[in-house]
């Protein structure tokens, strides 16, 4: 392939990549061996892949993907092959990578991939449909395919219905968070939620997903946008970036101050941390009719409060929100088209770190001190 880093064997290449082992335990940096890639795939070296929340959660077991694992699913490269099956791709090709579905159940046909019918099974399994995994070490699988992708490798295999073609007007290093955390955040809001000009909306949490939330209230034309957070450096960027209002929950309640903010209640409301209090905050954050959203993630069983008796006369709607309901082919070139126009500087909330840095990326990711970590790879 051109590459002198790259070994190939008779079915395999050597890739650098980070494997998570244990819950709660720094991830690993080590060689595996990659698999041939099959006739409907791609060979995508990675140029950068973001570093999301649902890459800890996972790490730590709240889903039950198995380890050790190869996790990353905000990937940025470049094709260097392409199957035999594929069409519409072309080695040299610069792709963001996607989450994965079947492209064949009720609701990706119905335009709704996130909904996929397989959806767990192809983003958290471990391996590909049929169980093969792309990733061995010393031929002992690798769980792999996370997301169908598994960025957190210098080389990866993905379905090229994973892929999603950009242009090179923008730097691929900064294009990878489009493929989850900002396509999450803007999606939301922009094909959930739907705010128009002069509408309210209250945002919970102001990570990567929030962030991202609110540059696309903005962009519709809310104005009236408030974000609530207990970081008062985020909240302080929140105002720079085009929020109206910020809310500090350690220094009042947030369902009062919205309340205030908006005159009664908020058009939309969007929780994206998946903690029980928030969301029952949100809940009660929004206008009668008002229209919300959960995209946080949280354990699976978690329960949450919701007042049924005095929401009954509300009339609000909840929807439960994956991936901003975004077809990544249409959705993420029109993320890139509002970047360029400057009204979707999402570059702001970007913080890049070295490869071998991932572990100080999920800390720092963690901790609050970085709102979305972005890995870069060594040079090919």
């Amino acid at each position: 392939m051109g590459h002198p880093d790259v070994v190939e064997g008779e079915t395999a290449v050597r890739t650098l990549a980070a494997v998570a082992t244990a819950p709660k335990t720094d991830l690993s940096v080590t060689e595996l061996e990659l698999d041939e890639c099959r006739p409907d795939e791609l060979r995508v070296r990675m140029v950068a892949s973001g570093v999301c929340h649902t890459d800890a959660i996972v790490r730590d077991q709240w889903y039950p993907t198995p380890l050790p694992a190869v996790l990353g699913h905000e990937g940025s490269g470049v094709v260097e092959a392409v199957g035999a099956d594929v069409t519409g791709f072309s080695p040299g090709d610069r792709v963001v990578l996607a989450p994965a579905s079947c492209g064949a159940c009720t609701q990706c046909i119905a335009g709704h991939p996130q909904y996929c019918e397989q959806f767990y099974a192809y983003n958290f399994g471990g391996s590909r449909p049929d169980g093969s995994t792309q990733f061995t070490d010393d031929g002992v699988a690798v769980s792999s395919n996370f997301f169908g992708q598994s960025s957190f490798s210098q080389y990866v295999n993905v379905k090229a219905r994973n892929a999603v073609t950009v242009s090179d007007t923008v730097p691929l290093e900064l294009l990878g968070p489009l493929g989850c955390g900002i396509m999450t955040g803007a999606g939301s809001v922009l094909n959930v939620l739907r705010p128009g000009a002069g509408d309210s909306i209250a945002i919970f949490g102001t990570g990567a997903v929030g962030m991202a939330a609110m540059l696309a209230a903005v962009a519709a034309g809310a104005t009236t946008v408030v974000m609530v957070d207990i970081v008062q450096s985020r909240l302080d960027l929140a105002l720079q970036l085009g929020a109206t209002h910020v809310v500090n929950s350690t220094e009042a309640d947030p369902v009062e101050r919205i309340k205030e903010i908006t005159g009664g209640g908020a058009r939309y409301a969007l929780d994206t941390t998946g903690v029980p209090a928030v969301f029952a905050q949100m809940t009660r954050s929004l206008a009668l009719l008002g229209v919300g959203g959960l995209v946080g993630a949280a354990p699976l069983g978690t329960d949450a409060p919701f007042d049924i008796g005095t929401l009954l006369t509300s009339g609000i709607t909840i929807k439960m929100i994956v991936e901003g309901d975004s077809i990544p082919r249409e959705f993420i070139p029109r993320l890139i088209s509002l970047y360029e126009a400057g009204k979707f500087p999402f570059d702001k909330l970007v913080t890049t770190y070295e490869f071998a840095d991932i572990n100080r990326a999920f800390a720092d990711s963690e901790s609050g001190a970085t709102i979305k970590p972005v890995l870069l790879f060594p040079r090919a």
